[in-house]
């Protein structure tokens, strides 16, 4: 596969190798200083190019707004060799692929862009300040700067999609118009995009366009294949993608593009991608810009954050918006940064990436390590060259910045774009409720078929428990001296059964990570998740019912008639439906696996305790075992509808003349009620608390997503500040 990807970027590259070998090579390029990235005096709009003494032509940048068009476009005239090679990058930008069409793209203008995020003082941190940029169709805008200098805290802001905790100032505006971005105009893809692995590339993008997408099944194909092509995806596209219970599966490269290419079904005029390189080796890296290049060449505007690049991804970037601590230190093209550094003093070396000589000069975590290194190597002279104070460097270039022909450009520019109005932007639609819950709960039941640990797995185990009660409790007969034994026999299958259903924890802490990562981008709802999981879990739960309780039932020699078997099954079902609930609830509160099932385990032993079996109900203390613990616990009407099933109608002798009812056998033991409809009140109970228990996490979920945190955020380690 490495070598694939390798094959695919050299036939990108081959044009860069043979116009560049000549330039690399030690007879024809030799450096006049340690410093290779300057530009010709007195020629501050001008490109960088790699050449140490080039020849300058000038170059204007016309804007204009098509007419009657949907799109405002860039058009430069051409300069002069070094800059034309330079211009797209270290490779050549690829050709439109074959049979997918142009996208009209939408111009993102920010004027003087605040983010303020809620501290102790409400809205005191400020973690973007005062940004201003463009973002053009056709093209790559790169916001590129160190851990927690805002870079995120911008991209979300563009794309309407801060938390409630963060107040946003200043204007942004799209195609010339102050608005926001209307749902299936823009895609967003998070730095982490949780996957389905046990679905093929191609039916995790179909399921996706179901979802997206409004009109019948069968026109979804087609944007699911432009999808495809467009990420580069074909050789893939009937591969699994794979983790969770799957063994092979796609890299990480391929399953960034997958999730990229999830938003792509849509068709988006803008695509803000937060940390496209995320994770990736530099093969992967290098291939994945270059496909984001050949998607920018069909007119989609692409905005993203990265944190630093190699100097041949470093040459596909149209523009760069540099950030240190919330402040602009440039924004223009991504050759004139160089160019910018210089000017304030610090020149890129010669063997040194741009990127890293960029995050060298504004990271202030590199005077911590400069402190260490010289302590250790105090003799030594190799930190000289970057032995600088980064608050300083940060000052130099802020100002340096703020007083140079770049940022007056940006502000004529941005003038430009917003004098006057381009189309606006339309809402493509969204399928309706009953077609999403139909997709998902299709694409559930397709999910639980194939990993094995979701319900197979379960109903091994749910059978392996009942053969060993079965076996345990086997030859008890139906004396009046059975009854003690069989109750204790139902008692523990009920209780553990329903602690063994903890096993499906995983299962319901990725789906519900999957359904926030599709909520966020608008494709699914909380109704529609809850509806789609509870339809697609019905089947496998009444198979693991059905399967234990006659394997149950008729080794503890239980009453042999058809009706009493069917309750049976049907109370044990429905016992399943409400840990299911029970499990999504503790899982939507805590998405960590470890804190989730401790938290069932301590559930589940305080409504065994409660329930009834260790000691009589009425004789339990009122304040808290009582009221409310065995009320709540949906074991304790479990228990009682099976043993009101079983004992109610019955007699047991009671030496040569007297008998006694099931129920005055079974007083002592457990109590029931001697009505014969108390069953199936008992089954109402248990069917209103799996539907309680659901209702209670579509609140949760609902309150998740109003509330000042989502739950994206809650199952990331990293926090959301200045990211």
């Amino acid at each position: 596969m490495a070598g694939f990807e390798m094959e695919e970027i050299q036939l990108q590259s081959d044009n860069y190798r043979s116009s560049s070998s000549s330039a690399s090579s030690p007879a024809n390029r030799v450096p006049k200083s340690n410093f290779f990235y300057l530009r010709k005096p007195g020629s501050l709009r001008q490109p960088i190019s790699f050449e140490d003494s080039p020849e300058w032509e000038d170059t204007d940048v016309d804007l204009r707004v098509d007419e009657g068009g949907d799109s405002i476009n860039a058009a430069t005239t051409p300069g002069s060799p070094s800059f034309s090679k330079m211009n797209s990058g270290s490779l050549p930008s690829p050709g439109l692929p074959e049979g997918v069409g142009r996208v009209a793209g939408a111009s993102v203008v920010w004027k003087d862009l605040s983010v303020r995020i809620k501290g102790k003082r409400k809205y005191s941190e400020k973690v973007l300040k005062s940004s201003a940029g463009y973002a053009l169709p056709g093209t790559m805008t790169v916001i590129m700067g160190p851990a927690k200098s805002g870079k995120s805290s911008l991209l979300r802001a563009l794309a309407g999609r801060l938390p409630r905790s963060a107040r946003m100032y200043g204007e942004v505006f799209v195609n010339g118009a102050k608005s926001h971005l209307p749902y299936g105009s823009y895609g967003y893809v998070e730095r982490e995009t949780i996957l389905i692995g046990s679905l093929t590339v191609r039916e995790y993008l179909y399921y996706s366009a179901l979802l997206q997408l409004p009109g019948f099944f069968c026109q979804k194909n087609g944007v699911v294949e432009d999808a495809i092509h467009a990420m580069s995806l074909g050789d893939y596209a009937n591969k699994l993608i794979g983790g969770h219970c799957s063994l092979k599966g796609l890299r990480s490269g391929e399953r960034r593009r997958v999730s990229i290419a999830r938003e792509l079904v849509m068709r988006p005029h803008v695509l803000f991608i937060d940390e496209p390189l995320y994770h990736l080796d530099s093969v992967s890296a290098l291939l994945m810009m270059v496909t984001l290049k050949k998607l920018a060449s069909m007119g989609c505007t692409l905005i993203f954050t990265i944190y630093q690049s190699s100097t041949e991804v470093f040459g596909l970037f149209d523009r760069i918006c540099l950030l240190s601590n919330g402040n602009t230190l440039f924004f223009g093209e991504t050759l004139a940064c160089l160019q910018h550094f210089s000017n304030a003093g610090f020149p890129c070396p010669i063997m040194q990436s741009p990127s890293d000589h960029f995050l060298r000069a504004i990271n202030t975590d590199f005077d911590r390590i400069i402190a260490m290194c010289k302590n250790i190597q105090d003799d030594q002279e190799d930190l000289s060259s970057v032995n600088m104070d980064t608050a300083v460097a940060i000052r130099t270039l802020e100002a340096t910045y703020k007083s140079s022909p770049d940022a007056a450009s940006v502000e004529t520019t941005i003038l430009k774009l917003t004098e006057r109005e381009g189309p606006i932007l339309k809402s493509k639609g969204k399928a309706n409720g009953v077609t999403r819950v139909a997709v998902l709960t299709w694409r559930s039941l397709l999910i639980m078929s194939r990993e094995w640990k979701y319900f197979w797995l379960r109903l091994v185990l749910y059978m392996a428990l009942a053969l060993c009660f079965g076996t345990i409790f086997a030859g008890l007969g139906h004396s009046l001296s059975s009854v003690v034994t069989r109750v204790a026999a139902i008692f523990a299958f009920v209780s553990f059964t329903s602690l063994l259903s903890i096993a499906g924890v995983p299962a319901h802490t990725k789906e519900i990570k999957i359904y926030a990562s599709e909520e966020h981008n608008g494709h699914s709802g909380a109704l529609v998740f809850l509806l789609g999981q509870l339809f697609s879990s019905i089947p496998f739960l009444f198979l693991i019912s059905v399967s234990s309780s006659v394997v149950f039932y008729f080794l503890i020699g239980l009453r042999n008639e058809f009706s009493l078997l069917m309750y049976f099954v049907l109370n044990f079902f429905t016992c399943l439906l409400a840990c299911e609930g029970l499990m999504l609830l503790v899982a939507c509160f805590s998405l960590d696996i470890f804190w989730s099932i401790l938290t069932l385990v301590c559930i589940h032993v305080i409504m065994m305790l409660s329930s009834g079996y260790f000691r009589i109900r009425s004789d339990l203390p009122e304040p808290v075992w009582t009221y409310p613990l065995s009320y709540v616990a949906f074991h304790t009407y479990s228990i009682l509808g099976l043993l009101e099933n079983e004992y109610i109608g019955t007699s047991y002798a009671v030496g040569q003349v007297r008998a006694i009812s099931g129920y005055q056998a079974l007083r002592s033991a457990y109590e029931i009620s001697p009505s014969p409809d108390a069953k199936w009140e008992n089954l109402l109970v248990l069917l209103v608390m799996a539907v309680a228990y659901r209702a209670l996490v579509f609140v949760l979920l609902n309150l998740r997503r109003l509330g000042k945190s989502n739950l994206l955020s809650c199952s990331s380690s990293d926090t959301y500040v200045l990211r």
